[in-house]
């Protein structure tokens, strides 16, 4: 790649879209709750940790591939779900899913999607693998229709995001009165869905909020297993407890997030709490991270703590905006090469035999100085 004309890294990506968006529109998909010190965070608690490679492996090849809940995917990095692409390209949605169908991988369309399920999957091909992201709207008819929906259309799981019972305090928001822009619709949150929807607010937008859930609780996870074939994941889970929960109450798998740093400020960073969740379940479900991933070796230092999976939300919105679903795969591209230079230089073969060793805290070279 010819750096001199096209972005190289994931921070050059990140320069170039935020030169070409509006203010209002970047401080919503770039920061997050409060004065976003958990949006930093996240990325900084990876500096944490570093890289203790082996040498004279012979790793003359590495196995990027991998599977989730029982599907083969060409590479541990997928994409996680994040709202109204439209606002980054045109396509939106549509050409993230055909980035992620070239790349071999999973994408996760969030439910606050600016095209539907339908059309998302029609743009990215049924044989690609898809989840969908869901919030637990206190209207079951809602979520029944929902689900039916996504079973139909051929998702893979349901990702229940249980870290929002309620819209967060954002500042950058307030300060530019953000809301979706006017050309713009969620589209499962309009009359027109398809959905049995009331409608609570002048737009889509509205919409969306009043179906937050502030009374979610496990045994609605335990509900949502009675009325669906598709396995649940649930997103959002910061604590070896909550896990332990998550198991009795029959998920499928579980997701470290703090919601890319949007909804509390003050969280730990999701890197740190994930060998935590890793040891709580012991290997009983698979565990996927995300938040402030900017990195190949970002991924290689999750997987060795016990990801299966790690996601991606902001750093393909900005390839989306630099040049749409071209953008979305070279970003895709760029963090895959990252890991597998990484892999090759740390002695590991596969992406599934990363060993916990080669992750060390940096605190234990630094307190020798």
């Amino acid at each position: 790649m010819d750096c001199s004309t096209s972005p190289c890294s994931i921070a050059d990506y990140h320069d170039r879209a935020r030169a070409v968006l509006s203010p209002s529109v970047y401080e919503y998909l770039a920061l997050g709750a409060g004065h976003s010190h958990v949006v930093a965070e996240n990325t900084r608690a990876f500096s944490r940790l570093l890289l203790q490679w082996r040498c004279l492996r012979g790793v003359k090849n590495v196995d990027m591939t991998t599977s989730v809940l029982g599907h083969t995917i060409c590479s541990p990095i997928c994409v996680s779900p994040t709202a109204m692409h439209k606002v980054a390209c045109t396509d939106g949605e549509k050409a993230m899913a055909r980035a992620c169908s070239r790349a071999g991988t999973l994408m996760t369309l969030s439910s606050w999607s600016t095209f539907s399920m339908e059309d998302v999957q029609a743009a990215g091909g049924i044989d690609s693998l898809r989840w969908l992201q869901m919030y637990m709207s206190p209207d079951r008819s809602f979520v029944q229709q929902f689900v039916r929906r996504a079973e139909h259309s051929g998702f893979k799981a349901l990702v229940v995001t249980v870290d929002a019972p309620r819209a967060a305090v954002r500042y950058a928001n307030m300060r530019n009165r953000f809301t979706l822009p006017t050309h713009l619709t969620l589209a499962h949150y309009t009359a027109a869905s398809g959905n049995h929807l009331k409608e609570f607010g002048s737009s889509s937008f509205h919409n969306a909020l009043a179906h937050i859930n502030r009374t979610l609780r496990w045994t609605d996870i335990l509900w949502l297993k009675t009325i669906t074939h598709l396995p649940i994941v649930v997103k959002g889970v910061m604590s070896g407890d909550d896990a332990k929960e998550a198991l009795r109450h029959g998920v499928d798998a579980i997701w470290v997030s703090n919601h890319g740093g949007r909804q509390l400020d003050g969280s730990p960073a999701t890197i740190d709490v994930l060998a935590e969740v890793v040891q709580a379940v012991d290997g009983r479900v698979e565990v996927y991270v995300d938040g402030g991933v900017r990195s190949g070796t970002d991924v290689l230092k999750a997987l060795a703590l016990g990801a299966r999976a790690v996601f991606v939300g902001r750093p393909p919105l900005w390839g989306l905006v630099c040049n749409g679903e071209d953008g979305a795969g070279d970003v895709l591209g760029i963090l895959n090469h990252e890991l597998e230079v990484a892999l090759t230089l740390c002695g590991c073969s596969s992406v599934q035999s990363v060993p916990k060793s080669i992750a060390v805290p940096a605190s234990r070279y630094r307190s020798l100085l």
